[in-house]
């Protein structure tokens, strides 16, 4: 049976597909999940798969993405309103310059909102539980986030007992959305600014693959020249400028083991990518139609990426 570690790449609403990609990828008889990682978003996904497969196995953290992100969508009337004026905000943006403001100057309503949309999901006693008699060969789980003030990188490990509901925020407190989230006396923000997600430590659960749900395209076919598209472009490329780094971290330990030989082995990375043409913007929009068409895409590319695997 192929040991697979997934990592997954943070992407906002976009990772309603890295939902999607885990319940069917989780779902598969031929390989075993030996680690997670996700930054921001794909933190998210990849807390709830660990979450499910730590308690009740790959079935309940299929069931668990599904059912967050059917709470994630924006249902009621005043959710619909504020989705719609965020979205069109953050469009307009893209075209000309507006005013920022500060999470400091109103109440912590982002953080308060999403602690209470995990906790709806996870119990918070279980996974301290988890943690405490977590052994070798369950699977591992890493949160990437970027400390504010001294700026090194974190990933917070299960195996380290440092996940916690407050951890997954941290990973995903994107800066002036969310205040800057304190974890064990420190101060964190979103994991894109350091490890998108975490890849370096995977190798310590022993996988023989580790696969890649990559959100921000490597590639465009155009040179981007309206100010919403260069914005669009930096945004990606500021996403994926740490995945490289991590993956390149694990080519050039691939090009020690083939040179070494046993007992020394290559890691195979693939990589698994949402390849519909979306807008920075859309990474903030919530609509249930929206959210629901990214989880079933990430379903069905899961089911392509899994029918070309080598046998």
């Amino acid at each position: 049976m192929r040991s697979v570690a997934i990592a997954c790449q943070g992407g906002g609403s976009h990772t309603a597909f890295t939902g999607g990609a885990l319940q069917r990828l989780l779902a598969d008889p031929d390989h075993r999940t030996v680690a997670l990682s996700g930054t921001s978003g794909g933190a998210v996904c990849a807390f709830l798969a660990w979450y499910g497969l730590m308690t009740s196995g790959a079935g309940e953290a299929g069931r668990l993405l599904e059912r967050f992100w059917e709470a994630n969508a924006a249902t009621t009337l005043s959710d619909k309103a504020a989705n719609a004026w965020l979205v069109g905000l953050a469009r307009l943006e893209g075209r000309v310059s507006l005013p920022t403001v500060s999470p400091y100057v109103y109440p912590d309503i982002a953080g308060a909102a999403f602690t209470d949309l995990l906790t709806r999901h996870v119990d918070v006693d279980r996974l301290a539980r988890l943690q405490e008699s977590l052994s070798a060969d369950q699977p591992l789980l890493l949160l990437g986030a970027a400390d504010v003030l001294t700026g090194d990188f974190k990933a917070f490990s299960s195996r380290r007992r440092e996940i916690t509901v407050n951890a997954v925020l941290a990973s995903a407190a994107v800066p002036l959305l969310f205040r800057a989230v304190r974890e064990q006396g420190r101060y964190y923000w979103d994991g894109l600014f350091s490890q998108n997600p975490p890849v370096r430590e995977l190798p310590d659960a022993g996988p023989d693959e580790i696969w890649v749900i990559r959100i921000n395209p490597r590639a465009r076919a155009a040179e981007p020249k309206s100010v919403g598209d260069i914005a669009d472009r930096r945004n990606e490329l500021a996403g994926n400028l740490s995945l490289e780094q991590e993956l390149y971290f694990i080519r050039k330990v691939n090009e020690w083991a083939d040179r070494l030989g046993e007992p020394y082995r290559r890691i195979e990375v693939r990589e698994l990518a949402l390849d519909l043409d979306l807008d920075v913007a859309s990474k903030l929009d919530r609509r249930p139609a929206f959210l629901r068409r990214l989880f079933d895409a990430g379903r069905e590319q899961a089911e392509a990426f899994l029918a070309g695997l080598p046998a």
